[in-house]
Order: C-alpha cells, then sequence, then structure tokens
C-alpha cells in the first residue's frame, strides 16, 4: 500500500461521459415505464366499465342505465370503506405492538427537551472533569420585575359617610376640585 492521494480508477472526462449516459437512459426507461403505466390503467378501466352506448335509448332505458351505475357505485364504494377500515385497525393495531416492544425492550425513552448549552459550557464539561461543571441554564433568562399595585387604605366606610354627610362635606368636595 502507498501513501498518499489515490489515482481514480477513470478520468472525470470519462466519469462525466458515464454519468450522462445513464442519466440519458434512466429518463428513457422512466418515459417507457410511464407510458406502460397509462396503458394498464387504460386496459383496466376498459374492462370493468365498457363505454355506455347512450344514443337511441329510450328515457326508461336511460334510467335503468343510471339505476344500475349508482348500484355499481355502491358497491365499490363499500369495497373502499372496508379497505379504508382494515388499514386503520392494521395501523393502530402496529401502533400498539411498537408500543409493547418498547415496553419490553425495557426501559421507557422519555421525551427530551431541546436545550441551548453554550460552547464554553461545552468545552469545559469535556475537559474539566474534575470539577463537573454544571451549566447555568437560568442566567441567560430575562428578570421581569413586577410592579407593586398602588393600594389604598381601606377605612371605615361609615366614617367617610360621616365626614362627607351636610354641607361639610360638599364644602370638602368643592375644595378638593379646586
Amino acid at each position: 500500500m502507498s501513501e498518499g492521494p489515490r489515482k481514480p480508477k477513470y478520468s472525470a472526462t470519462r466519469r462525466l461521459l458515464l454519468k450522462s449516459k445513464l442519466l440519458k437512459k434512466a429518463a428513457a426507461l422512466l418515459v417507457v415505464e410511464i407510458e406502460e403505466k397509462r396503458h394498464e390503467k387504460e386496459r383496466i378501466v376498459n374492462e370493468s366499465s365498457p363505454p355506455l352506448m347512450l344514443s337511441g335509448l329510450s328515457v326508461q332505458e336511460l334510467q335503468d342505465l343510471c339505476k344500475e351505475l349508482h348500484r355499481k357505485i355502491d358497491v365499490v364504494d363499500e369495497v373502499r370503506y372496508d379497505i379504508e377500515v382494515k388499514v386503520v385497525k392494521n395501523d393502530t393495531e402496529i401502533q400498539t405492538l411498537t408500543q409493547k416492544i418498547i415496553g419490553l425492550k425495557g426501559a421507557k425513552r422519555p421525551n427530551l427537551k431541546r436545550v441551548k448549552k453554550t460552547t464554553d459550557d461545552m468545552v469545559g464539561s469535556c475537559t474539566d472533569t474534575s470539577k463537573l461543571m454544571k451549566a447555568d441554564f437560568k442566567k441567560n433568562l430575562k428578570t421581569v420585575k413586577k410592579e407593586e399595585e398602588k393600594r389604598e387604605e381601606v377605612t371605615d366606610w361609615r366614617k367617610n359617610v360621616e365626614a362627607m354627610s351636610g354641607m361639610e362635606g360638599r364644602k370638602k368636595l368643592f375644595n378638593a376640585g379646586q
């Protein structure tokens, strides 16, 4: 084994040529596959529902044809509904089985929360194992100081009513307004 950079087996131009040929071939195969699927779909549709000949039919025959088509649509809808129910049932069964498997394996994995750590915290925790640095995630949070509401002193309401009664109370209110 020699040391140093390896020489590529093919030159860059040769690789580019091979890549372009492969892409052209893949595109051609894709077009052919799409055409085959389209023809297969047309064949299945023609087999299951032949084209309708509506010209020359009387009103009664048209009504009978409509009723027959409605019956066929109902049958197809029932089959589709049954298949959907089976799929949902299988999905729920798969989910329950995967939960049982996880339960049988042992400890459940808790949902992890994403935590941002600074590079200093990560480097410090890797290099300095003797101190076992703990990151303080709360130090970067903003602090919000709550403003204390101004509270009026609660006094006896009866004294207030007595003080404001009569002409003296009105005089106090008048003087307070000025």
